[in-house]
């Protein structure tokens, strides 16, 4: 099992190669490769590449176990430590370079292929169709929380790497994922946004299906997430008119009216002027409501979720803001 970036040569007998990010996350990995062992197509014709972004012996020894276990009846599994750059889309590169079949399947660790996956994904391929998309779950409760119908949006998404399937040429010519996106928030939209502006033809398979369970996250994570909306601004760098038409019309206004209202509170308050402070003070409050109310609709009420989005909804507009104006910084655009 090659245990460091190997050069895989194109070989007849496979049809398709799976590329499987990894991250330290055992348990998660260990269901996503339970799931593609149990594929309906034949094992000869697909293999699995499991590209470790945070190498570890704890997931070699996890990928070797499964080779033990399949090697006369599974496909081949091999393993591919990434050593740098990091982050999902190097990942990703790193694995379709690899591979040996002629079309690249994506999915990731935290994702459930169904059976049929890999058998109804390649039956899509017709005349001309270089690019499938297959269908995302994510399921959610009822009242689902702030972070589970955020996610659940992603069944909505036009492209995921988390269910995708890419005729390798057509990696060759785009050069892959744009590893400036270290995270994945934008890697999926540029990627996507670059098959478009090349004309190639992308075709959707709903029977290519991959579960994508919500993953427990920690009190308060939007705070943690929203310092990724930096790469908002190398997205519309890159693709102003697409992302104004799919991602965003118009720059997140209400966010700069909060924090404009704060900071006119603020300044008011240090140079006397009280009345024009409590002013500040009042718009702050009643945008600030606004966007806590809107964020509460439709989501679950239990007191740690109503005080989550009370303690988040003050502090994300600075923090988005702050965020959005870095990426505008960072990669010398004018972005808001």
């Amino acid at each position: 099992m090659p245990a460091t970036d190997e050069v895989l040569t194109t070989n007849a007998s496979t049809t398709v190669s799976v590329v499987l990010p990894a991250c330290g996350r055992m348990d998660l990995l260990d269901r996503s490769l339970d799931a593609l062992m149990r594929q309906t197509l034949d094992p000869r014709s697909y293999e699995v590449i499991v590209v470790d972004d945070e190498p570890n012996h704890n997931t070699l020894h996890l990928v070797a176990g499964w080779r033990t276990r399949t090697l006369e009846r599974g496909p081949r599994l091999a393993y591919v430590a990434n050593t740098g750059p990091r982050g999902p889309s190097a990942a990703r590169n790193r694995g379709w370079r690899a591979a040996r079949g002629a079309i690249v399947a994506f999915t990731s660790d935290d994702a459930v292929p169904a059976p049929g996956w890999l058998e109804h994904g390649l039956a899509a391929f017709g005349d001309g169709t270089e690019v499938v998309c297959g269908r995302i779950e994510t399921p959610v409760p009822a009242r689902p929380t702030d972070r589970q119908r955020s996610a659940h949006a992603h069944e909505r998404a036009d492209f995921s790497s988390a269910n995708c399937f890419i005729h390798k040429p057509v990696l060759e010519r785009l050069n892959g994922f744009d590893e400036r996106f270290s995270v994945q928030r934008g890697s999926d939209a540029d990627l996507h946004f670059r098959l478009l502006e090349h004309g190639v033809r992308i075709v959707r398979a709903p029977q290519a299906l991959a579960t994508h369970p919500v993953r427990p996250a920690p009190w308060g994570a939007s705070l943690l997430q929203i310092r990724h909306a930096v790469f908002d601004a190398l997205l519309y760098k890159k693709h102003p008119a697409l992302y104004r038409q799919r991602v965003e019309a118009h720059p997140c206004w209400e966010h700069y009216a909060i924090v404009g209202a704060l900071l006119l509170t603020l300044g008011s308050w240090l140079l006397g002027a009280r009345w024009l402070a409590l002013a500040g003070a009042l718009a702050w409050l009643a945008l600030t409501l606004r966007l806590c109310a809107r964020r509460l609709h439709g989501t679950a009420h239990s007191v740690s979720h109503v005080a989550e989005m009370a303690l988040t909804s003050i502090l994300l507009p600075p923090l988005a803001v702050f965020w959005r104006l870095a990426g505008a910084v960072r990669f010398r655009v004018r972005f808001a």
